[in-house]
């Protein structure tokens, strides 16, 4: 490992500098500047919960000290657009995502609890739930945080009220499209197209969506109530014809075929049309993917978008980038301790929360960093925090043995221990 590509290192001096820019444009603490300088790193190569305890033990701050500072306010959206504006290269494609993701939280008093839709469990259970906005780079396939914001409780009245329980969703989307509306002014101009997954194709966030200056790319159920658009002779007397018959997916002769991508399996087939979507109201680009697979029982999945304009295969392709945002929430359970946080506080869990993923950037634009002038290698951040151990490691031992340092990282061996029991070294 040359010492100048240490993954660390570079997080430091990527960090200094978001927080340089950070400060010419707004009011920025000296206590909060460092306790971030210490907090995200520790983050990146502690071993064990992320709590106040366990964070206190792998840095110079106390318990008391990581519990007074959650509690301060700090611009996470700014934070992460500076961040990912320094990963993304120009003239790439870039999209902006939402989604939700359940959070397990034991106890009675954390600000938040609900019972929320768990993907894993299959069901609703009691916990807490966080909304992603974030930004993804389809060029790329990689996505990046930006804000992650808790979705407020059902409140006691509407759970008694039998006419809130048929909306309590809406009201749940409603804050979905609050929080893509705070983020929207921080998105890079370049963004039209937000994309989300099927519980999000709905009138009301759609309608929301469009209203922000964005076009939606979703996801539609296997049997949405399509109609084709009438494009025949129309009668000089009457009301116009606008419609042709509803849209039956097992005849596909008045769709068009796509040309697939090469990289797209030779048993998934293309077809798109325009239509209307009744439930939607509106006209939208609809794309079917047909799996040939099985001869005997072919399968499609159902996309679409509000712009007619694009593609099929452009709308294919910003669909399956929208995957890389699960990525993120994958990471920031399993190795920055996004449901680990020991906060019952709102303000301190939502701290602990962007936080969390916002470690995530850190470590992903860090090693497209270190490895700018070799080949490059999938991201592992499993890999990454232990390469990250084992280097504060070692440099734990050069400080307090009192070593010298250019003898122990300029010897041979350096590498290979800063990667002992690294998935990808």
């Amino acid at each position: 490992m040359n010492p100048q590509n240490s993954p660390f290192l570079i997080v430091t001096k990527l960090l200094n500098s978001v927080l340089d820019e950070m400060a010419r444009h707004q009011d920025l603490g000296r206590v909060q500047r460092r306790f971030l300088l210490v907090l995200l790193p520790t983050f990146l190569r502690m071993s064990g919960r992320a709590n106040f305890v366990n964070l206190s033990r792998h840095c110079a701050l106390s318990e008391r000290t990581v519990r007074r500072c959650y509690q301060r306010v700090f611009d996470w959206v700014i934070f992460n657009g500076l961040l990912v504006a320094r990963a993304v290269p120009a003239g790439h494609r870039q999209v902006v995502a939402l989604d939700a993701s359940f959070v397990p939280k034991s106890g009675k008093k954390s600000y938040g609890l609900d019972h929320f839709f768990d993907g894993c469990a299959g069901r609703a259970r009691q916990g807490l739930e966080v909304s992603l906005v974030s930004l993804i780079d389809v060029d790329a396939n990689s996505a990046y945080a930006l804000s992650v914001r808790q979705t407020p409780p059902t409140s006691k009245a509407s759970k008694t009220s039998k006419a809130s329980k048929t909306s309590n969703e809406e009201t749940r989307m409603d804050a979905y499209l609050e929080h893509l509306a705070q983020v929207r002014g921080q998105l890079p101009a370049a963004v039209r197209y937000g994309v989300f997954d099927g519980a999000f194709a709905r009138k009301k966030f759609v309608d929301g969506v469009r209203a922000l200056g964005l076009q939606v790319v979703s996801k539609l159920r296997c049997d949405a109530d399509l109609r084709y658009l009438y494009e025949g002779e129309q009668q000089r007397r009457g009301a116009r014809r606008q419609y042709d018959g509803k849209v039956d997916f097992q005849d596909l002769s008045r769709w068009q075929k796509v040309a697939a991508p090469t990289a797209l399996p030779s048993h998934l087939h293309l077809y798109t049309v325009c239509a209307q979507h009744k439930s939607l109201h509106r006209v939208v680009r609809v794309l079917l993917l047909l799996c040939t697979k099985d001869p005997t029982k072919p399968r499609y999945v159902l996309l679409m978008s509000t712009d007619c304009e694009l593609g099929g295969a452009e709308l294919y392709a910003l669909y399956k980038a929208r995957f890389q945002m699960e990525f993120l929430f994958r990471d920031a359970k399993q190795w920055t301790g996004l449901s680990q946080c020991q906060a019952r506080d709102q303000q301190a869990l939502h701290f602990h929360f962007n936080a969390s993923l916002s470690a995530v950037n850190l470590a992903k634009i860090a090693q497209t960093q270190a490895q700018a002038q070799t080949q490059t290698e999938p991201f592992s951040l499993a890999s990454w925090k232990q390469k990250a151990f084992n280097e504060h490691l070692l440099h734990l031992f050069i400080a307090n043995l009192d070593l010298e340092p250019s003898w122990v990282i300029t010897h041979p061996a350096y590498p290979s221990l800063c990667n002992y029991g690294a998935i990808a070294p």
